[in-house]
């Protein structure tokens, strides 16, 4: 299933939010888990995941620090911040409404 540009942009943030209140990840990490999250059906790349994380972190949302990985290499390990929650508590709040505005929608004018 192709997933809509919009619907992958509108889910980003409280993507990249939830996934570092799991805890501190970097880059790849993130991409990894949006995959496994969403059983395949989202594949992020590095030119759409960064441009969230920079502005996350313009914003105070996010927080980041370099770091040595296991196999020595640097890498930008990214955390949530007590404002990165606050902002995330209100996207749940959203999606949920959003969610239980098109399940009431969906099941009494488009049953399956």
């Amino acid at each position: 299933m192709d997933m809509s540009k919009d619907l992958v942009a509108a889910s980003a943030t409280p993507l990249v939010l939830a996934i570092l209140a799991e805890g501190d990840s970097y880059g790849y990490a993130i991409i990894k888990r949006v995959t496994e999250l969403s059983g395949g059906h989202l594949k992020w790349t590095d030119g759409m995941l960064y441009p969230v994380l920079h502005r996350l972190e313009r914003h105070g949302h996010v927080a980041a620090t370099w770091s040595a990985s296991e196999n020595g290499r640097r890498r930008k390990y990214y955390r949530i911040t007590s404002e990165g929650r606050a902002q995330l508590a209100g996207h749940r709040q959203q999606w949920q409404a959003v969610d239980v505005t098109l399940r009431g929608i969906w099941t009494k004018a488009c049953p399956v």
